[in-house]
């Protein structure tokens, strides 16, 4: 009898553990996923200006861009030449607005020390990483750059014809014997290029930095056009279950490359609604 009760005992707790481990609500990946928005979004309008849009989308991440307009608010210059001085106006409005920039898009030429105004900007802003698409020729020494300013390149791609990245390939490429580099993939360049949103996110698991979050109408059409998420041929569906696959915590950028007026920010807002309602059946 009591080798029977015993049993009974474990049945009992066994049952209980499994009840419990069913009816509790599994860990939601979209938690350690960075939802903000890339600035280029508001490229018309200044930083200032875009971060007050940000806010009211309910953000608290974003992605600057060196060729905007800081602003009156905080300093009448370019982002490439912003002052001491206005960077600590710039994290005081940041802030105020309980915004992050935790990256910058930058721009360089053929030569290394045209790349190494937009490292030590990253440095002077505190940056994770840089987001651009670097020769293949300066592959060393943009490398050693970011190592030197401690700074992560996170490697962008545009369309066939257009960017040399346009593939997943040549980014692993890039990525090969280059500790400081790793992948920005835009889900909604690759279209363009025939590459399926999913394919590509297998394709570069371990080293994305951060999305480009993004649309387009067409396959294989470098001229498609940016459109709503959700409204074109990126299955977000798949490639957000694909990044919870990777357990990816990373940032999440949405990007409008459309230029709808007087802003974007009305079309933000509905793709973070749209976002918000596939990551929540995850």
């Amino acid at each position: 009898m009591k080798k029977i009760k015993v049993s009974g005992v474990l049945a009992i707790v066994l049952c209980s553990s499994l009840f419990i481990a069913w009816t509790m609500p599994g860990p939601k990946a979209p938690a350690n996923w960075k939802l903000g928005i890339a600035l280029w979004t508001f490229h018309r309008f200044t930083v200032a200006e875009s971060i007050r849009k940000s806010d009211s989308a309910g953000v608290h991440y974003i992605e600057g861009s060196t060729f905007q307009k800081v602003g009156d608010e905080i300093e009448s210059t370019g982002m490439s030449q912003i002052s001491d001085e206005g960077i600590v106006k710039l994290n005081k409005y940041l802030d105020d607005h309980h915004i992050q920039m935790k990256s910058i898009y930058v721009f360089g030429g053929k030569t290394l020390a045209s790349w190494k105004p937009g490292f030590e900007l990253a440095k002077r802003l505190k940056l994770e990483f840089v987001t651009a698409e670097p020769p293949r020729e300066l592959w060393d020494g943009i490398d050693s750059l970011a190592g030197v300013y401690h700074v992560k390149v996170a490697i962008h791609n545009h369309w066939k014809g257009m960017s040399a990245y346009w593939h997943p390939d040549s980014v692993l490429a890039a990525i090969k014997g280059h500790p400081n580099f790793g992948a920005c993939p835009d889900l909604g360049h690759w279209p363009k290029s025939g590459i399926d949103a999913v394919y590509g996110l297998k394709k570069l698991q371990g080293h994305i930095l951060a999305i480009h979050l993004k649309d387009a109408d067409q396959l294989n059409n470098p001229k498609a056009n940016d459109v709503n998420l959700g409204k074109g041929v990126v299955d977000f569906k798949a490639a957000f279950a694909e990044l919870k696959r990777q357990n990816y915590k990373g940032y999440i950028y949405i990007e409008r490359d459309a230029d709808y007026r007087p802003s974007n920010l009305p079309s933000v807002i509905e793709e973070i609604a749209y976002y918000n309602q596939i990551t929540s059946k995850l």
